[in-house]
């Protein structure tokens, strides 16, 4: 068997890749591997069970209760919740590990299985191949009194509720008109809450969810539907959301899209003139925006980069204190407040510097001039290749050459499939598109296979 765990845990077509029996037996290897430290202690391993409100949740979310309690775990059913809800009741009940069933803004179809260690935090690479590993182990085999109970979860959203809003210190949202999209997916119980009990007023899409329309057409890989509501209503802005909460994107009020890096943006400015951006650092991916780079820049503010993935985010955030991170598409992590990505605090935030500054988030999102990107996938090629080319680099460095210190190349290899990504960034767009159409095709012509 290959590894079983991808960047965010387990994910694929549910009934098919995710089955029930996966379910169970990836329960009980983690009760196995995250539940040694409370077995040896008088009390038993308590999990936190959270899931999405697709249909196959259902299912897959009562194996994963099964299991762990059939291994000896007191299971907190806390049903429907965002993910960043599910990491942060995990560190406020001292569960020792949390498990989410989710596929994020996948399409309906699919599902998956994250874990989250003790304190609400995802998993080290070496921890979930312990739990892969266990999976061939025999599970733990307990009887009578030793067996673990499922008990509702009852009070899990006011619990994350009461902490959103805390997390706000005394800010109202009074005044703003807000659009909420919450993608027919976990959002859809919580966000519009968050957002009225702070005082904003709410128009809200995408609020339905039936186990079926999760992502369909709406959230945050589908933005259209929120800009029409939001020039519709004459709304000051909207906040789309993904299936399980953990992304946050904006539109202004007048319709153009503020992605993750220009969120990050904002929030960093305003968190450098308070004090709280610690080390006076945002943390990003190599895939962010030349543009985010250079308004830190010119604010005095340092940008550390990582790779792609809110994983490798949160692992720079975690080793050196930083207080924000996150990613263009809308994964923001907040680390005062939360240990992953939360579109509901994000969106709580944005909105609240809106009200701090008394501009409007058209106005906020001008701190940052967008470099034009064109990203080409070539596909077929050998990706190990890229770095060893001569011929290649010697082209990537005529390119770096020509964009004159105003824009970027990276070649990046996806690290599953035979593709190399080829990104580049320019001043003008003619120039960026050119520039990838010609490093794309001496990919394909070096690194053919």
């Amino acid at each position: 068997m290959g590894r079983l765990f991808g960047t965010d845990g387990v994910r694929g077509l549910a009934g098919v890749d995710v089955t029930a029996e996966l379910a169970l037996s990836l329960a009980q290897a983690a009760a196995l591997v995250l539940g040694r430290s409370a077995r040896g202690e008088s009390r038993r391993a308590v999990a936190v069970v959270a899931r999405d409100p697709r249909v196959s949740g259902e299912f897959i979310a009562s194996a994963v209760a099964a299991g762990l309690a059939s291994a000896g775990v007191d299971v907190l059913d806390a049903g429907v919740l965002p993910t960043p809800a599910a990491a942060y009741l995990v560190a406020d009940t001292e569960a020792d590990f949390g498990v989410m069933v989710s596929a994020s803004h996948n399409p309906a179809a699919d599902n998956g299985i994250k874990f989250f260690a003790e304190g609400g935090r995802k998993l080290a690479d070496d921890i979930e191949d312990k739990i892969q590993a266990a999976m061939q182990e025999p599970a733990i085999a307990v009887t009578g009194r030793e067996v673990g109970r499922i008990r509702r979860f009852a009070d899990a959203e006011d619990r994350y509720l009461v902490h959103l809003l805390g997390t706000l210190e005394g800010v109202r949202l009074e005044g703003l008109h807000v659009v909420l999209d919450c993608a027919h997916g976990a959002a859809a119980g919580i966000s519009p809450d968050a957002f009225s009990d702070a005082g904003a007023k709410l128009t809200i899409i995408g609020n339905d969810p039936d186990g079926f329309n999760i992502n369909d057409g709406v959230g945050s890989t589908y933005l259209d539907p929120l800009i029409a509501a939001v020039k519709e209503h004459g709304a000051d802005f909207g906040i789309a959301h993904d299936g399980d909460a953990d992304r946050c994107l904006a539109v202004d009020g007048d319709g153009n899209v503020v992605d993750g890096d220009k969120i990050m943006a904002i929030l960093a400015l305003s968190m450098s003139r308070r004090g709280k951006l610690e080390q006076n650092t945002l943390v990003a991916t190599v895939m962010s925006n030349l543009g985010l780079k250079l308004a830190m820049a010119d604010n005095g503010i340092d940008v550390v980069e990582t790779g792609v993935g809110d994983r490798y985010v949160l692992e720079a955030i975690n080793e050196h204190g930083y207080s924000l991170g996150g990613e263009q598409s809308g994964h923001v992590i907040m680390s005062e407040f939360a240990t992953t990505g939360d579109g509901i605090l994000t969106g709580l935030h944005l909105a609240a510097e809106v009200i701090r500054s008394g501009k409007s988030l058209a106005e906020l999102a001008s701190c940052m001039t967008v470099y034009p990107q064109v990203l080409v996938n070539v596909r077929g090629v050998d990706r190990a290749g890229v770095a060893s080319d001569d011929v290649l680099q010697q082209a990537v460095h005529q390119a770096e050459v020509a964009l004159g210190g105003k824009g970027r190349v990276l070649l990046r290899p996806s690290g599953t499939e035979p593709v190399v990504r080829v990104m580049v960034e320019a001043e003008y767009e003619e120039q960026a598109n050119q520039l990838a159409e010609d490093l794309a095709a001496i990919v394909k012509d070096r690194l053919a296979v």
